[in-house]
């Protein structure tokens, strides 16, 4: 069963009720579509993806308004996300129009050469196909209906069909509705955008099982792309699926820094914690500091918190996880500071462990989405990096030291670049610059693809598929090919 509903869904330009089978519909409209899209100059998609960033901007009050109350964001935030939005929009255009991701090789022919001649060889990227996104609750702009994943693979020359979060109905259709107009602006064929509504699994599991959809993006919870990753692995033709899913993105908290500033790195993580009520998968849910450190520093960020405001949170299904996930470290760990949570309301929670017990207890290690945080007390270098070593993969990973610390550093660093896709000096993991050389992503469990980027014009490569051309005549060869 994949009828939504749940509101409209917007297919190759027209909008449906959800007569019929939606999923269906907008991946073969996808497909039809895919040949002359890939076909277009860079010039022209690059074009495009600027028209999009200009029809949000055209809507960019209907879209605040509307993100508002569905998602509880303030609205500095909601405006400065769509800015985030169509900025990396036109980061993409510029950087299809350079041309670099091309990654364009040639080896000449060799005719002469013996004992055996070499074939004239030239490679280039070429997009993939028809490609499925999913919507973050959390991010109702910069992650959803025209965010990364669309834009990255729109830049590439594959169609996307996107499926909205349920989270924020009524801001993904206003989006598409931006998508479809710069569509129509600029005569690009109607089948390379389709945006789907449904408040079901089913809707998603059928998107990814899909035969003519070739690869995923998805951005949410650990259970739910573990469940659309195995289904991709499970297709007759597995396809690759690129999953952020959060993680704790621990700090390490070096001596020389904690005795020079340790107050101010406390308040510092205690704003980077309850920021945007925690719900960002970069939170710092994760401390590790030395043992003879670690009662100072706790007070220090308990009093930071202390009078800490309720926040709402996105929808009172998060709440209720963030409950759950704070009751859960409360029985595994002291309480520093814990208020009541109640509603859709969240209030800040941080608990207190060593680093024998947190080693011992997995679950103190799993994300918690919201103003959660655990402070871990390691007795010696050598147990830091022990714990260091024990960490499943993550986003980010962060260290405060001095140069005092450096010594330290330089030992946990062969470490911890094996642990996170970005390592962080003295700042905090939240505030994800979209920018060339950023990277958004990690080993497993914060993402599914180790060499993958969300964030970032490296983010393009995952709905390319390199191709070598052996003695084609120019004629034959992709234009960005041809001499």
């Amino acid at each position: 069963m994949t009828r939504s509903t749940h509101g409209h869904h917007l297919i190759a330009g027209d909008w449906t009720a959800g007569q019929g089978d939606p999923v269906d519909h907008a991946a073969r409209a996808a497909e039809a579509a895919f040949a002359d899209y890939a076909a277009t100059s860079r010039t022209d998609r690059a074009a495009l993806l600027e028209a999009i960033a200009e029809e949000i901007e055209a809507r960019a009050d209907d879209i605040t308004r509307t993100a508002a109350a569905e998602t509880a964001l303030p609205e500095a935030r909601l405006q400065g996300e769509r800015g985030r939005t169509t900025g990396q929009l036109r980061l993409f255009a510029d950087h299809i129009r350079a041309g670099d991701y091309l990654d364009r090789r040639h080896d000449a022919a060799l005719p002469d050469r013996q004992p055996l001649p070499r074939p004239d060889l030239r490679m280039i990227q070429r997009p993939i196909g028809p490609v499925a996104v999913f919507g973050a609750s959390n991010f109702p702009l910069a992650f959803s209906t025209a965010g990364g994943d669309t834009a990255s693979a729109l830049a590439a020359g594959c169609p996307v069909v996107v499926k909205g979060h349920p989270a924020h109905p009524g801001t993904g259709r206003i989006v598409a509705e931006a998508i479809r107009a710069a569509i129509h602006r600029t005569g690009m064929p109607a089948g390379i955008f389709s945006f789907i509504q449904g408040d079901t699994h089913a809707v998603g599991e059928a998107l990814v099982q899909h035969p003519l959809i070739k690869a995923v993006g998805f951005t949410g919870s650990l259970r739910g792309g573990r469940a659309l990753y195995d289904l991709c692995a499970q297709r007759p033709e597995p396809i690759p699926f690129f999953g952020e899913l959060g993680s704790v993105n621990p700090c390490f908290l070096l001596p020389a820094a904690l005795a020079a500033r340790g107050a101010q790195i406390a308040q510092g993580w205690a704003a980077s914690l309850t920021m945007g009520a925690g719900q960002f998968c970069t939170n710092p849910g994760l401390v590790i500091l030395p043992a003879d450190q670690a009662e100072a520093f706790a007070d220090a960020a308990a009093a930071a918190l202390a009078d800490a405001p309720a926040q709402t949170m996105l929808t009172d299904g998060i709440a209720d996880g963030f409950r759950q996930g704070a009751d859960r470290l409360a029985a595994l760990a002291d309480p520093v500071l814990r208020a009541d949570s109640t509603g859709r309301d969240a209030r800040p929670a941080i608990f207190r462990v060593d680093a024998a017990r947190f080693m011992a207890e997995p679950a103190l290690a799993h994300e918690v989405f919201g103003p959660a945080g655990v402070i871990v007390a390691t007795d010696g270098d050598d147990r830091m990096l022990d714990l260091a070593r024990a960490l499943e993969g993550q986003l980010t990973v962060t260290l405060h030291l001095e140069a005092g610390d450096t010594a330290l550093a330089a030992r946990l660093m062969p470490v911890l670049e094996r642990k996170a896709g970005r390592i962080l000096a003295n700042g905090w993991p939240t505030g994800v610059e979209v920018a060339d050389a950023m990277v958004h992503g990690g080993p497993w469990p914060a993402s599914t693809n180790f060499g993958a980027t969300s964030v970032g014009t490296l983010a393009i490569r995952r709905w390319l598929r390199p191709v070598c051309f052996q003695d084609l005549p120019d004629a034959l060869l992709p234009p960005d090919l041809r001499d």
